[in-house]
């Protein structure tokens, strides 16, 4: 498919989804979680393996570069500005043979290619150095799909006083839908910053957040999230 017929696809289903929400919200459905008091920003995949061309999880390089990676830049100058927390959530594996008797990978290399990943090949699981990390934020190695499943992060937020998550990054139909599932599950609020979350598959990204908006957490512009950070006016907040 062109680029144009993917623009047009996601107008078509951006279409069939606001005609949908009449449905969902007479049934009690899209209530808002709102924003807490204390945010951290969590990123999920973006990369090199999923943000630059050349590999098999590779997403929509036109989003990625004009719409996600500025949108994150966005973000981080507002998160920095206010010190609070920033998580870079990656994958990779240390056993990426897939006829080895033990691995980290578990099952999932029988459904898609984890054993690209290596995590000998630092380059591949490294951030986008458009967005890297500095000093103060984390970067978090994760395995599964979801940023929660089997890793420290639920701890490390509640630790620092955590209550919102603002979850960008790649991708929408998989490990960022996971992060948010599994984060309202745990007791915080999520955010899915739209113009910062992308996927592979043409129309993926306007289901997920439809069906995320209805279900699991609230769907925000960037613009609207910085206006929330600017307004916490300083690190208070952490102290409470």
């Amino acid at each position: 498919m062109s680029d144009i017929d993917n623009k047009e696809l996601d107008q078509m289903l951006q279409a069939a989804f606001d005609a949908s929400s009449k449905l969902y919200q007479e049934r009690g459905f899209q209530r808002r979680v709102g924003f807490g008091k204390r945010p951290a920003l969590i990123s999920v995949d973006l990369a090199n393996a999923w943000t630059r061309p050349g590999n098999p999880f590779t997403c929509d390089q036109e989003k990625m570069d004009n719409e996600i990676i500025p949108g994150m830049q966005k973000l981080l100058k507002a998160f920095r500005a206010q010190q609070l927390p920033v998580v870079h959530v990656t994958t990779a594996y240390e056993i990426t043979d897939r006829n080895a008797p033990f691995t980290d990978m578990g099952l999932w290399h029988d459904k898609i290619p984890v054993d690209v990943v290596d995590l000998a090949d630092k380059d591949l699981w490294a951030i986008d150095s458009r967005i890297a990390p500095v000093d103060g934020e984390y970067t978090l190695l994760k395995k599964r799909a979801s940023s929660f499943h089997g890793t420290e992060l639920a701890g490390i937020l509640r630790a620092n006083n955590v209550d919102t998550i603002l979850v960008t990054g790649v991708t929408a139909c998989a490990c960022v839908r996971q992060t948010i599932c599994d984060g309202i599950a745990d007791g915080f609020r999520p955010i899915a910053v739209r113009e910062a979350i992308g996927d592979r598959v043409p129309g993926a990204v306007a289901w997920n957040l439809f069906d995320i908006d209805a279900k699991f957490g609230d769907v925000k512009s960037v613009d609207e999230c910085v206006a929330y950070i600017d307004s916490l006016g300083g690190v208070a907040a952490a102290a409470e």
